[in-house]
């Protein structure tokens, strides 16, 4: 039984193979193919080719005007700058001929900002562009807790690094702000050191006897004077002379005051 049926296959297969191969005198047709056009896969990943259309926000000379500012505004600022203007909402904005930007009364130049452009022409009008400012610098923390009134020396202070626009407005960003300095009030531990939250040292006291300098270019005369008030220094301080004449100078030291 089953040799039969093998040969039955067998002669099942010849048969077809034998239509397949006549040609159109068998009154058989031929079998046909039809190709299938073959589909890419998607792409998938960074290989997958980006066909990327140029933006006209790039062209836009309000935004090549406000960049160009910002980057004169920080010119002065420590550390890393880099500038980003948003594009227009809704698409590009109308055009704005002989842009001049503006910073609003106030406002910083850095971090999150509003940039007012005065737009000319036949009827002038502003607009406004967001943008924003980083500037990667180093500042200074409290190495450890500091109590109000306490110097605060170099053993005193660690250096970081971060974004000035993320960081207080007042944060120490410049060592030389650090000399002779004195907390105003508690500081702790980590915490960013702010030109508010510190003090220059007491260098004369009020009822203090000084020497008076006056200095020119060939000569210097002294005398002696009583402080009015407590200053520090590279302040400006009152004193009396003997003489009982009161004369404003400049505090070189714990000693000495030079008039202006």
């Amino acid at each position: 039984m089953k040799q039969h049926c093998r040969n039955a296959r067998r002669r099942l297969v010849c048969a077809l193979m034998i239509a397949c191969a006549a040609g159109p005198a068998t009154g058989v047709a031929a079998a046909q193919v039809t190709p299938v056009a073959m589909q890419a896969p998607a792409a998938h990943g960074a290989g997958a080719p980006v066909h990327a259309t140029a933006s006209p926000f790039t062209e836009d000379p309000a935004r090549v005007a406000v960049e160009r500012f910002l980057q004169q505004q920080t010119a002065g600022l420590p550390g890393k700058v880099s500038v980003q203007v948003a594009p227009p909402s809704g698409g590009r904005a109308p055009e704005c001929i002989a842009p001049d930007p503006f910073l609003p009364a106030g406002a910083s130049s850095w971090g999150r900002i509003s940039v007012g452009v005065r737009c000319g022409g036949e009827r002038p009008w502003v607009r406004y562009m967001q943008a924003r400012v980083s500037v990667l610098t180093d500042y200074y923390v409290a190495a450890r807790a500091l109590g109000a009134g306490e110097p605060v020396s170099q053993a005193d202070v660690e250096v970081r690094q971060g974004d000035l626009g993320a960081l207080p407005r007042a944060v120490i960003t410049d060592p030389a702000q650090l000399a002779g300095a004195v907390t105003a009030n508690r500081i702790a531990a980590g915490s960013p050191l702010r030109a508010d939250l510190l003090r220059k040292a007491i260098a004369v006291r009020q009822g203090q006897i000084v020497t008076v300098a006056v200095e020119g270019d060939a000569f210097q005369i002294t005398s002696e004077g009583k402080v009015l008030a407590d200053a520090a220094t590279g302040n400006t301080v009152q004193v009396r002379l003997r003489s009982g004449q009161v004369v404003n100078g400049l505090v070189r030291s714990g000693d000495t005051v030079v008039l202006q």
